[in-house]
């Protein structure tokens, strides 16, 4: 039997993502490798903490590539242990997923129940849940 790579391993799928990586930006990572990379990087994200687009695609070492973080949760099975919760956008608000209505809100309710509070905006305060690999 042949081992799940780790692309299929983290996501929870059987095939590759299809989001397919420019053909005319060079600098493109391949995928499914780039997601692997991706998802080891929000697996290291704690339960209180989150992190931005920007700060997994760095540390993934994938930088100037934040919306590819964007195509690789998005493509994330159900089950899968990706906590995709803990990843906002640079202002700390709750990305909506136009394909699946009312995910922002299940988005909120997991945020809330691992203790983060939001404030009266709606954003995360950044300052106070963001996470810092550097202070890990």
């Amino acid at each position: 039997m042949r081992k799940k790579s780790t692309f299929t391993q983290y996501s929870g799928g059987d095939k590759p993502a299809t989001a397919q990586a420019s053909d005319t930006d060079s600098s493109a990572p391949e995928l499914p490798n780039a997601y692997a990379l991706i998802y080891a990087s929000v697996l290291q994200i704690p339960a209180g903490r989150v992190a931005t687009y920007g700060d997994i695609a760095a540390m993934a070492g994938l930088p100037n590539h934040a919306r590819m973080v964007g195509y690789a949760l998005y493509n994330l099975a159900n089950d899968s242990p990706v906590p995709w919760q803990r990843i906002v956008n640079a202002r700390g608000i709750c990305s909506v997923d136009k394909a699946r209505p009312g995910r922002g809100n299940v988005q909120r309710e997991l945020l809330a129940a691992e203790g983060i509070a939001f404030k009266a905006n709606g954003c995360i305060d950044l300052q106070r849940y963001r996470y810092r690999w550097d202070s890990a």
